[in-house]
């Protein structure tokens, strides 16, 4: 039987002012959260403006993580830190609205949605909650311990029957799924001498997993539990654009943040195959964190340090060149980011 939330209630009870027009709820917009101590989802228009704000009645505090935020249709799940929850909004005609608050097992740093699952990663595990309509069973189908369990947890994502999950302290693993429940023992990928220092993030497509490994400089393709291509984009201690930390991928493009760099590049994902494209696509001003990309449209965070961040968004051409569109300041470390398109 679905468990029916940790706490569902209306943003209306909750006396939460909005500056959501008539029609917000069918333009596409980007959303990232605030990762505050009052943590709140925060939704952007495409030219920049800040049109609605949504406690999620969570505290925030994560960092150095992707996949902050998940999307799927019009549910968008984001972690809560501080709090060690998942909370769960849904996109009406008025604009987002919180229906549910999901205690998980450790510290949730990123999340993913799929089918009819929500997978959260936190800083020791990971796990699964079924979803049934609407609403997310409370208690989790399936919790596995993670490898290093270190609180270097990065990200995850969905390939096939499986996750793939990534430690900052030098594991990509594999989590097994039985109907769509994690179970089992997680299983490390092999990967070659030099090529395994920090795994960051990854974004999937099909059975491919495509992961920055960070402090080795390059981006690594994992496909049936193995790691089979390479791609750098800077030569460690050397030239070239340093610690690709955070991935998007839209059509052929594969777009990493290199956050020391402050610098996007671009990547030809072809299948299995990976090359750099453009080691230099665009600059930014602060360190590029967390990125999304979604038709013709990518979005980033940057960190601008001192507690304090911008959401930038490009528009993408047919030739993955970069065009900024707008930066807009946002007055905390904001964590994860997503693209919803127009309904």
């Amino acid at each position: 039987m679905v468990k029916k939330l940790s706490v569902l209630i209306m943003v209306a009870l909750l006396g939460v002012a909005s500056s959501v027009v008539a029609g917000d709820g069918d333009r596409a917009v980007v959303v990232t959260a605030s990762n505050s101590p009052d943590n709140q989802l925060l939704v952007f228009d495409t030219a920049g403006g800040l049109i609605q704000s949504v406690p999620t009645l969570g505290q925030g505090g994560a960092g150095g993580n992707a996949g902050g935020i998940a999307t799927k249709d019009e549910a968008v799940a984001v972690v809560n830190f501080g709090s060690q929850t998942v909370s769960l909004f849904s996109r009406g005609d008025g604009g987002f609205e919180l229906r549910q608050v999901v205690p998980v097992a450790s510290q949730p740093v990123s999340v993913a949605l799929w089918k009819d699952h929500l997978y959260v990663l936190g800083t020791t595990t990971i796990e699964s909650h079924r979803i049934e309509g609407e609403a997310v069973e409370a208690a989790a189908d399936g919790i596995v311990a993670l490898l290093q369990a270190d609180g270097s947890a990065a990200q995850v994502g969905v390939v096939g029957d499986e996750l793939v999950v990534t430690e900052k302290s030098g594991t990509i693993e594999r989590v097994q799924l039985r109907d769509g429940a994690v179970f089992g023992e997680p299983v490390a990928v092999p990967l070659p001498v030099g090529f395994s220092d920090a795994p960051f993030g990854l974004v999937t497509r099909g059975s491919n997993a495509y992961v920055t490994i960070a402090n080795s400089d390059v981006v690594g393709v994992v496909k049936n539990g193995r790691a089979t291509a390479f791609a750098a984009t800077g030569t460690p201690g050397g030239a070239g654009q340093h610690a690709p930390c955070w991935i998007a991928l839209v059509g052929p493009f594969l777009f990493t943040t290199n956050s020391p760099s402050h610098s996007v590049s671009r990547l030809i994902a072809g299948g299995a195959n990976i090359v750099l494209d453009a080691p230099v696509v665009a600059q930014t001003t602060g360190a590029p964190i967390d990125v999304a990309a979604e038709g013709d449209l990518l979005a980033l965070v940057e960190s601008d340090g001192g507690g304090v961040s911008h959401l930038t968004q490009f528009r993408i051409d047919e030739d993955g060149n970069l065009t900024r569109t707008v930066s807009t300041p946002i007055a905390s470390a904001a964590n994860g980011i997503a693209i919803i398109t127009e309904r």
